[in-house]
């Protein structure tokens, strides 16, 4: 949300000249809320969507926006199958879990080398839901063919809204694995590494495969020195761009209590994609929108990546990941080397190690 909420600002520093006019609307992290959300925001006159934050709601709200012929860029959301169902109207500024998955163990790869340690068992945690069960089936096709040096000895699934993952903790710390691999949510992220702590569970790593959770900000506050050295392979925001700078001051202007994290950059990213079409086509009309929208080429952008602009299908599919690692409570890209603000820290300390301050 503040992502969308400083667009405006951040867009009038860099001199667009587009006048933008934000319509909240609350899904409730509920598929069916979200689609009649979608509908009366397009009744009051909205020009363009964009949300939800997830691959359930956002499918449903594609399939809305589709059937009312209102652009639809989606900011956050990686099952494949929304952009795979010959949409017009929808466009995609995130990666679909595919490519987060092929990015995060290729990433994985350069951590175990530069920390000199490879592990050879690995258990895969993972959510049930729509994003969750795509990661899972995304893995299950990729890893073969991607050569990767340890085994899934097992992989356990739970519900998003789970109360308690002592159950599940003790089912994977009894496979030994050595790696913890988590497509989690923020909530579930931190009731899995509370029950690690609790059993002594302590892999060499806990490394996500593109999941979110592990670098927010809330993630920080509740576990303390049990959030450090976590690795999340995720898109990230790109340090070198000219307009990260302009996008981090206004943040701190307005949020200065809050992280600068992707979740911020990949929404921003969908408000600049909407005005940028807005400013070449100079009308709101759907159809004028949608051909600004399908010949989209933005050179210079927040996330890590080549250039903003979409294929037939209407994905972005030059989106990449880095490694981020959780270093004195704060996100740290640490791979790609050539975009590293540290250098990884594998395999983790121990729970209770001095390391962890």
């Amino acid at each position: 949300q503040s992502g969308a909420d400083i667009a405006e600002a951040v867009a009038n520093d860099l001199n667009y000249g587009v006048k933008i006019e934000l319509m909240n609307a609350g899904t409730e992290s509920n598929v069916d809320i979200a689609r009649t959300q979608a509908e009366k925001l397009i009744n009051s006159g909205a020009n363009v969507l964009t949300g939800a934050f997830d691959s359930g709601q956002s499918a449903a709200i594609a399939q809305g926006a589709e059937q009312r012929g209102i652009p639809y860029v989606i900011n956050i959301a990686a099952a494949p199958q929304i952009t795979e169902q010959g949409y017009k109207y929808v466009f995609r500024n995130f990666p679909t879990a595919p490519m987060l998955i092929t990015d995060a163990l290729a990433l994985q790869k350069e951590l175990f080398k530069a920390g000199g340690k490879t592990p050879k068992t690995a258990v895969l945690m993972s959510v049930n839901d729509t994003f969750g069960t795509a990661m899972q089936n995304g893995i299950k096709a990729l890893f073969p063919k991607l050569e990767m040096p340890y085994e899934i000895v097992d992989t356990i699934s739970y519900d998003p809204r789970a109360k308690d993952l002592s159950v599940e903790v003790a089912k994977a710390k009894a496979t030994r694995a050595d790696l913890v691999m988590p497509v989690s949510r923020l909530n579930d992220a931190i009731l899995l590494v509370q029950e690690m702590v609790k059993q002594r569970y302590q892999p060499m790593g806990i490394v996500n495969p593109g999941a979110p959770g592990m670098y927010e900000q809330q993630f920080y506050r509740t576990l303390g020195k049990y959030s450090e050295f976590c690795v999340s392979n995720v898109p990230w925001l790109n340090p070198r761009s000219k307009m990260t700078p302009v996008l981090a001051k206004r943040f701190k202007e307005q949020f200065p209590n809050d992280l600068l994290e992707l979740n911020v950059g990949f929404t921003f990213e969908a408000v600049l994609i909407a005005a940028d079409a807005y400013k070449r086509t100079k009308s709101t009309h759907p159809n004028a929108m949608i051909e600004a929208l399908r010949v989209t080429k933005i050179e210079d952008h927040i996330m890590v990546g080549g250039p903003i602009e979409f294929d037939r299908k209407g994905q972005n599919v030059n989106i990449r990941s880095a490694a981020v690692q959780n270093l004195k409570r704060q996100p740290v890209v640490v791979l790609p080397a050539e975009a590293a603000a540290a250098k990884p820290v594998f395999p983790m300390p121990g729970w209770n190690a001095k390391a962890r301050g």
